[in-house]
């Protein structure tokens, strides 16, 4: 119990300031959370999402307004091993986990083409489903600082757009439901850093196709692990490269931007052109 009372302690003291207050402004900024939510808090069993579930609670108990959580872990197909370290970090940091079980990677294991993309929409899925079962409104996701300037430099360096991964999203296909990112401002480095201070072991990935190096430093050849290191190595020579790149997806200037399209149209700078004098 005393590395519980330490990890949850330290978030309200030592990592107030990068962690809490991150984490707080986030919530506010983009209105995240609203009174008398029921916001299911997703847990996949990582340093993230364990994280995340802390917060939470710490936001419920000195938060301005009242709201309510659940705690659910999917598992998609974890070893033993995996799902016992999720059960035993939930334990000692005492976040009251509901664990239902899936078959996706079985469904996605002979899948040849972008089976990381299909196994994230089959889990997105299955967390709004349970989520709604569970009778709440939105599901929160641990994602990061990083995973949003990481994703920004993947769409336009792999996916030839100009895209984001949005601090709130409303589902297309569960109607009424919600993802938000409450962990939007937080630094990865940060993360870590609770992690190691509390000496806290988490899963680095529990994806099957990984697991291997499940333990490790989390270090892989996927294009992810790529944009991480170009990050690291621009930061050498500018150290504000990784701001500067989050807030270019805040300051878009449309009149400088040759197309665009939303959900239904695409839209050319030409069609402005023609009218302008």
């Amino acid at each position: 119990m005393e590395k519980f009372n330490a990890a949850e302690h330290s978030i309200i003291t030592k990592y107030k300031k990068t962690l809490f207050h991150r984490f707080v402004g986030a919530v506010k900024d983009y209105r995240l959370i609203s009174p008398k939510d029921k916001i299911a808090v997703c847990i996949s069993g990582g340093k993230d999402s364990m994280l995340l579930a802390k917060l939470m609670q710490e936001l419920s108990r000195h938060g301005d307004y009242p709201f309510d959580m659940e705690f659910i872990v999917m598992d998609p197909g974890y070893s033993p091993a995996n799902r016992e370290m999720i059960i035993h970090n939930a334990s000692i940091l005492d976040i009251p986990i509901r664990i239902f079980d899936t078959d996706i990677f079985s469904s996605v294991e002979h899948i040849e083409k972008n089976p990381c993309y299909l196994c994230a929409r089959m889990r997105r899925g299955h967390l709004y489903k349970q989520a709604q079962e569970l009778g709440c409104n939105k599901i929160a996701l641990g994602h990061h600082f990083d995973d949003v300037i990481e994703t920004i430099l993947m769409g336009m360096l792999y996916g030839a757009q100009v895209q984001t991964m949005m601090p709130r999203i409303k589902s297309t296909n569960y109607e009424g439901m919600e993802l938000i990112r409450p962990m939007y401002y937080i630094r990865e480095k940060d993360i870590i850093s609770w992690r190691n201070y509390n000496n806290l072991e988490f899963l680095q990935c529990a994806c099957r196709f990984t697991e291997q190096n499940a333990m490790g430093d989390g270090v892989g050849d996927s294009k992810r692990q790529e944009i991480k290191r170009l990050i690291r190595d621009l930061k050498k020579v500018n150290p504000q490269v990784d701001i500067n790149i989050f807030r270019s997806v805040e300051r878009v200037n449309l009149s400088t931007v040759i197309g665009y399209y939303n959900e239904r149209e695409e839209h050319s700078f030409l069609e402005r052109f023609d009218h302008e004098d």
